[in-house]
């Protein structure tokens, strides 16, 4: 701690780069032009012009979907769902944001990612308004509150770089507002270098501690560091070592099947977004990533989109979803996925995947001009059997259906216990879903829930999950495959999958799993095998729609349990699940009625 508060200093000295005259004048490439310069179509969309409303009056969105309260006074640093207060006098490194009695610290930095605002700067831009006053008075008003390198909202530098990010979209979109004044440029540029200080100084911890999503956004702040802030000296030093580690961190956290080694779909679009931003701005200023990178999201961006579901962009809810949405440039829903895959396809291919103008709105905020350094071929989803083996994701798309199956290794660390989960959609509807997240910081028990076995559909034994849990987001003995693929008749679609789970119970522990799809009908066959745990129980668990599902299974005893569901982060609803009881085999008819 003593190292981390040595180059993270409290009350640091004030620096001061540029004049605000000079800044305005000095020529910054970014995805948008200042307000007066915009040219692209003006939508006016009620639902826009309502979410401005509620936030001018001092509500908060979080995590796409609750509205809270928190008035024109907020602080910054009190968790609104629990009402614990940080101590904003301690150096971040002191922060603990894993004890039960604060809640969940995401509930603070929400609102410190600035995201909201960017919903104020499209409903200024749409309707004509101006609401740059507010605007600065939010920022000057989080600089004052949150002192250099003290409290909650320091500790995370993903959450620093985000903030920088969106930022950049205020400053530029704003740029020539009086309500920008000398004094309060003097304040964000000293805040904005002492940002990527920190992020610097700290890229270590996400880089080889956590190596996921946060090395992302943490290098490529790093990388556009140059571009974005080019009268600080130290960026160009910052933006080559940060460039050097983005590119390092694409190629190893995207596998060469275009998965992503966070297992987890929303995580994914995160870095579609960061993508996007990341090469529209380099490649406006005429330094592009290397070629390995464009494939690299190419690839991804591919995988995401043989996923999604036509009729309303909505993808399995697989694997961590904390409701993270960097960018929320356009009206449709959190879940849909098609204004973010629409943009990164625009970028890598010069056409967009639709036409609807509420989709392609997050175009215009992230490549205002079309600039393309290298060129693929426009995506199509495909009919039929598709393998993504490096990530483990087996799928099969009908007319009206879509067969998802996880299958897969561990090289890097496992988010749910779900392996051989079975996911289905019917016409766009999730009739067999996975549960979800809900929140990262809740009691052990419904933890547990979430991330483990028994929310998913696939086979529970002795009531654990398939791997032995350790603390937050630690597992051990990962489960992993023995194989997998699929196999093709004139009337069927079928999946072979084996793995090996539950060896904390037994180390030559085995599941193997079969699933039959019929192509002429909306049915699914389902057997599973359970190897060398004799004397333990076993439960086949499905999660869905009982509605419209019909389960034909009379060897095995059916129950009837409490099920709950988290369609977005934060969100738990109660439901009803079944499950079979077997010994060590068991077969499963699964039929849609219409």
């Amino acid at each position: 701690m003593r190292i981390l508060k040595k180059r993270h200093p409290l009350r640091p000295e004030k620096k001061h780069f540029i004049t605000l005259e000079k800044w305005k004048k000095t020529e910054i490439l970014f995805p948008i032009l200042e307000k007066e310069n915009l040219g692209f179509n003006k939508i006016s969309n009620n639902s826009l012009k309502v979410k401005a409303e509620k936030i001018v009056s001092g509500e908060i969105c979080f995590f796409s979907y609750d509205w809270k309260k928190l008035g024109l006074s907020y602080d910054w640093i009190t968790n609104p769902e629990t009402g614990f207060k940080y101590d904003i006098s301690k150096h971040w490194s002191e922060i603990n944001d894993f004890r039960i009695e604060n809640g969940d610290i995401k509930y603070v930095w929400e609102k410190s990612r600035f995201s909201y605002l960017l919903t104020i700067m499209r409903k200024d831009y749409h309707f004509n308004e101006d609401h740059a006053a507010f605007v600065f008075s939010e920022i000057e008003n989080w600089i004052d509150s949150n002192p250099i390198n003290q409290g909650p909202n320091w500790k995370c530098s993903q959450e620093i770089a985000l903030r920088l990010f969106n930022w950049m979209y205020l400053l530029t979109f704003y740029k020539n507002s009086n309500s920008l004044t000398e004094d309060l440029w003097d304040k964000i540029q000293n805040v904005i270098y002492w940002s990527l200080h920190h992020i610097y100084q700290h890229i270590n911890f996400s880089r080889i501690a956590v190596r996921n999503n946060h090395a992302i956004t943490e290098t490529l702040a790093l990388t556009l560091s140059e571009f974005l802030f080019p009268y600080i000296p130290e960026s160009k030093k910052w933006a080559n070592a940060g460039r050097n580690w983005f590119e390092e961190e694409i190629n190893y956290q995207i596998y060469d099947d275009g998965t992503f080694l966070q297992f987890s779909m929303n995580y994914n679009r995160v870095l579609v977004q960061l993508l996007s931003f990341g090469i529209s701005i380099t490649e406006k200023n005429n330094k592009p990533f290397s070629e390995i990178t464009y494939i690299k999201a190419y690839k991804t961006l591919n995988f995401l989109y043989q996923c999604l579901q036509n009729e309303n962009g909505f993808l399995p809810n697989y694997g961590n979803n904390d409701g993270a949405l960097f960018f929320p440039l356009s009206e449709k829903d959190y879940r849909d996925f098609r204004p973010q895959l629409n943009t990164l396809h625009h970028i890598l291919t010069g056409n967009s995947l639709y036409s609807d103008s509420l989709i392609s709105e997050d175009i215009n905020w992230v490549q205002n001009t079309p600039i393309s350094n290298y060129k693929f071929e426009p995506l199509k989803q495909q009919i039929g059997v598709l393998s993504f083996e490096n990530g483990g994701y087996y799928i099969c798309r009908k007319e009206s259906s879509f067969s998802f199956i996880r299958c897969g290794n561990h090289k890097d660390r496992p988010a749910h216990a779900d392996n051989l989960h079975l996911d289905i959609w019917v016409n766009g509807k999730n009739v067999l879903r996975d549960s979800g997240t809900y929140k990262y910081n809740t009691s052990k028990n419904i933890s547990n829930y979430f991330t483990g076995s028994s929310s998913h559909n696939t086979v529970v034994v002795n009531e654990e999950s398939q791997m032995l849990k350790g603390s937050n987001f630690i597992w051990y003995y990962w489960t992993q495959c023995n194989n997998a693929g699929w196999g093709e008749t004139v009337d069927y679609y079928i999946f072979k999958g084996k793995i090996k789970a539950y060896t904390h119970l037994n180390k030559k522990a085995t599941h193997f799993r079969e699933v039959i799809i019929s192509k002429k009908s909306e049915e699914w066959i389902v057997k599973d095998e359970i190897k060398n745990l004799e004397n333990f129980s076993k439960r086949q668990v499905w999660h869905g729609d009982f509605e419209y599902l019909k389960f034909n299974n009379t060897e095995n005893k059916i129950e009837n349990e409490v099920s709950f569901d988290s369609t977005y982060y934060g969100k738990k609803s109660e439901s009803m699940s079944i499950s079979f009881q077997f010994e060590s085999q068991i077969e499963t008819q699964i039929k849609y009625n219409t």
